[in-house]
This record gives C-alpha cells, structure tokens and sequence, in this order.
C-alpha cells in the first residue's frame, strides 16, 4: 500500500497514534466514571435492614 520510506506517512501515523492514545485515554476515564457510578448505585440496596429505598429504611407509617 504504502511505502515505509515515504517521508510524508511518518507524521501522519504519529498524529493517528496520538489520536488513537487520547481516544483510548478518554475512553478509559469514561468507563471508570462509569463503574464509580454502578458501584455508587448498588450501595444503597445494600441495607441491613434490605430496603431498596435509602430514603425511607427504618421509617415506620408515615
């Protein structure tokens, strides 16, 4: 396809693979973002008590 000489693909694979790292970094930080949220959700159902609702465990006829 290309030739490894060229001159001009060399720049051109060192923007792709910066491209490629800052999309894999982004990537990355989004996905951890999101298992923090996951976690963040399945605490609360966690209760000792085994309500779902943070909000009202251990409330008794309101």
């Amino acid at each position: 396809m290309t030739d490894p000489n060229d001159k001009n693909s060399r720049p051109d694979r060192a923007s792709r693979d910066d491209r490629l790292k800052s999309a894999l970094r982004e990537n990355l930080k989004r996905r951890k973002v999101q298992a923090r949220e996951r976690a963040a959700i399945t605490e609360p159902s966690q209760n000792d008590d085994g309500s779902l609702n943070e909000g009202t465990a251990g409330k008794t006829g309101e």
